[in-house]
């Protein structure tokens, strides 16, 4: 009989770690949370110290039962959940309901799953931290003050069902300074003159004009404005004769890019597979805690895959070395070790996100991955293999051409040695004129003094762009530069923005701020300005570190941060702005009355116009906003839809009411046919297990209730009302699960196969939440 327990949070991770041990040791999974904050109330306790009120997750009392029963006759158990906070409060959690008479209790800190390092960590326990718990508990404690607080507020003020939370709420507003930059930008015409020439040699080139006179011309102090000057340089060289003036050859070095710490695994990702954070970190996931290879069983094929830390270990960092000599030659391998530099926050324990063992090649374990799998891995393994590999080298000519009183310059860049690039090139987000530059580009053998023969010349309009919207990627790389965050936040801060009305995605998944998300990030600064401040909240996050490294009391910083924010909640009960009785002022007279002003209002449907003389006058419409977010409002005629009565045939048209838009018949009176507004269909990204051809498509039904069903039907039938999860099945590896939240139990997750009883419970944010009674502020 085992005499030890090792308890993790997944079934995968303890089918993995279990195969490393003997027969002294059981492994057994907490499938995630066992404990939380309760749904129902705040819990938390403000006048007792902010005590948070933690109780068993309602459906995880069966494991919590399992866990007591196989720790019983155990004389050590080993806590082997993540090494990080989350996986500090499992331990802690587990810790608190087990029997620990006679026992000895350990922490695990597995930065991966290998044979090697189980042993090693088994060897070398340490103790529970509780400065790294008291950090997740003041985390957990202040998003639950913030949502549960703040939200019953904004149903008040603006309609039910929003909500507001510590973090996401600050995403929100980058997202809505950004929009507000791009309204009010104003672009501003400029041109650029190009002349295509031929020297002695060949190939023909382009250079662009550069100066006129002594003026450098960077299209900021100095610019061709318009066609009018462009066309006075154009005739200024007519009969110019075109000479070098001067040749630059330089050599240039391109150093590699470190290994992936969790906000960068998510942007490239991003940038080259199109995944989304949250499902590039669920790939991740899977890699870490096991893959089967065949006969070799589970293997966990990445390190850890939260992580800020660029470090690599001294034996991986040889190992690399190695391996790069062998596979591509000395050449390619660097005199020195490549080092790469932490974040001051960074925790230096965890290691970069890397291959566990250079025995597992991409090509090797490729049978055994799925295609997003064997992608994600793919590219881990060649970023790390290109962060120990030489610097590439490029040979750069730069050469100023006289004609004239104008300089053109001609840039071009011969690579010399791959380096790295043999392996990985690093994506970009928004390609400027400096990546351009950076492109190939031969140039022949030009000599000072050469006279060049000019076959065109060719003026080009162009306007300046305001600043580009931002991607999941580039909102996660300005969170991380602005201090907002942790890697074990990004992808669950993305998933919640999005998951609200406060954010959309375009077809180029760029992120765009809807009306609401605007309206209420304005409310919210206004009434909440330290809440919503990025540097506060860049702030907090540090304090949270400082908790961590037992530098501070959380009670103590949670005091600090709740004093003035509850003289904000205070004075924001009396001075919020009221959009939902009076609504939001558009200065548009109502042409119906001619007295009342058209006021924005939202209903359940989204936004709409109405009188402010309402009940006198109940005219409404609905509107539009243009490129500069003006409200423009609709005439009847506009808002005829495609869709035909079913009853007399005639168009149907949008129409407004007080709970906003919905569908009537435009023959009315005559006919009074109304229906609700339809919904858009959203592929879930998981295919149809019944007919596996079709996709599963969010809907919703004739009662506004969403589902879930396939794309070909009524070819196919199959439905659901839980939200498919395109992850697999961390226990039959069935290709994806399902999703239900409730009032009761929260948010879990299930298998749909009958003869699975995968059933977890997850941890959520604070932001949705019921009109529950707060405790007022002493």
């Amino acid at each position: 009989m085992a005499k030890n327990l090792v308890i993790v949070e997944s079934p995968a991770k303890a089918k993995t770690i279990g195969k490393y041990l003997g027969r002294d040791y059981q492994v057994k999974a907490s499938v995630g949370h066992i404990m939380d904050l309760p749904k129902s109330k705040l819990g938390v306790d403000i006048e007792n110290g902010f005590s948070a009120e933690y109780h068993v997750i309602p459906g995880k009392s069966k494991v919590v039962d399992e866990l007591r029963k196989a720790a019983k006759d155990k004389e050590h158990i080993y806590l082997a959940s993540d090494p990080d906070r989350e996986g500090e409060a499992i331990a802690w959690h587990i810790a608190e309901k087990i029997d620990k008479k006679g026992k000895t209790l350990h922490r695990l800190l597995l930065n991966e799953i290998t044979k090697k390092a189980v042993q090693e960590a088994i060897r070398k326990p340490v103790a529970l931290s509780r400065e790294r718990y008291d950090a997740q508990i003041a985390r957990r404690v202040l998003d639950r003050l913030v949502g549960y607080q703040i939200s019953p507020l904004l149903w008040k003020k603006v309609r039910r069902g929003l909500s507001a939370g510590r973090v996401q709420s600050v995403a929100v507003r980058v997202l809505t300074e950004r929009e507000r930059e791009i309204l009010a930008f104003v672009a501003e015409e400029y041109w650029s003159i190009i002349a295509a020439l031929e020297g002695a040699l060949p190939p023909t080139f382009e250079a662009r004009l550069a100066k006129v006179g002594d003026k450098r011309l960077d299209n900021k102090v100095f610019r061709i404005g318009n066609e009018e000057e462009a066309q006075a340089i154009l005739a200024q060289l007519q009969g110019a004769t075109w000479k070098v003036a001067k040749v630059e050859k330089r050599d240039r070095r391109r150093n590699p890019a470190p290994p992936f710490i969790t906000s960068r695994l998510q942007q490239e990702a991003s940038r080259k597979l199109g995944y989304s954070p949250a499902r590039t970190m669920g790939i991740a996931q899977r890699l870490y805690m096991g893959i089967e290879l065949g006969a070799e069983g589970a293997v966990g094929l990445i390190t850890y895959m939260r992580t800020d830390s660029p470090r690599i270990s001294p034996d991986m960092t040889n190992a690399a070395r190695t391996h790069i000599g062998e596979t591509y030659g000395p050449q390619y391998v660097p005199e020195r070790p490549n080092v790469y530099r932490s974040a001051k926050s960074a925790q230096e324990a965890h290691e970069a996100i890397r291959p566990t063992s250079l025995e597992y090649a991409p090509d090797r374990v490729a049978p055994y991955l799925s295609r997003e799998e064997l992608n994600l891995y793919t590219l881990i393994w060649n970023r790390f293999m290109a962060s120990q590999m030489a610097p590439a080298l490029f040979e750069q000519t730069s050469v100023d051409i006289a004609a004239n009183q104008c300089t053109f310059r001609a840039t071009g860049q011969v690579l010399r040695f791959d380096g790295f690039l043999r392996v990985y090139m690093e994506g970009k987000d928004d390609k400027t004129a400096e990546d351009e530059d950076d492109d190939e580009k031969q140039l022949p053998a030009l000599t000072e003094g050469e006279v060049l023969k000019l076959l065109q010349i060719t003026p080009n309009q162009h306007f300046t762009q305001p600043p580009p919207r931002f991607t999941q990627a580039t909102l996660i790389k300005e969170l991380e530069e602005k201090g907002i965050g942790r890697p074990s936040t990004y992808a669950s801060i993305m998933d919640t923005i999005l998951g609200k009305e406060y954010v959309q995605e375009d077809e180029q998944r760029r992120l765009r701020p809807t009306p609401l998300g605007m309206l209420v990030n304005d409310l919210l600064v206004e009434s909440f300005p330290d809440i919503l401040n990025v540097e506060f909240t860049a702030g907090m996050e540090g304090v949270l570190d400082q908790i961590e490294d037992g530098q501070e009391d959380w009670r103590k910083a949670i005091e600090r941060f709740y004093k003035p924010f509850s003289s904000d909640l205070e004075r924001a009960e009396k001075e919020m702005r009221d959009v939902k009785g009076v609504g939001e002022a558009t200065g548009i007279t109502c042409d119906v009355c001619n007295d009342g002003e058209m006021m924005i209002k939202w209903g359940r449907n989204g936004e709409f116009l109405a009188c402010s003389q309402y009940p006198e006058c109940k005219s409404t419409g609905n509107f539009r906003r243009d490129e500069q977010g003006t409200i423009i409002p609709l005439e009847k005629e506009q808002v005829l839809t495609d869709e035909t009565c079913e009853k007399c045939g005639k168009a149907m048209q949008i129409r407004f009411g007080r709970y906003g838009k919905f569908l009537g018949c435009s023959g009315y009176p005559e006919c009074s046919n109304v229906r609700k507004m339809g919904k858009p269909v959203t592929s879930m990204g998981v295919t149809c297990p019944d007919c596996n051809e079709g996709d599963i498509q969010q809907k919703w039904s004739r009662r506004g209730k969403m589902f879930y069903s396939c794309s070909r039907y009524p070819k196919c039938t199959f439905a659901l009302w839980d939200r498919p999860i395109a992850e697999p099945c961390p226990r039959c590896q069935a290709p994806f699960i399902v999703e239900k939240t409730t009032k009761r139990t929260g948010v879990t997750r299930r298998c749909l196969r009958t003869e699975c009883d995968y059933l977890e419970a997850m941890e959520t944010d604070d932001t949705e939440v019921e009109a529950v009674p707060i405790a007022k502020a002493s």
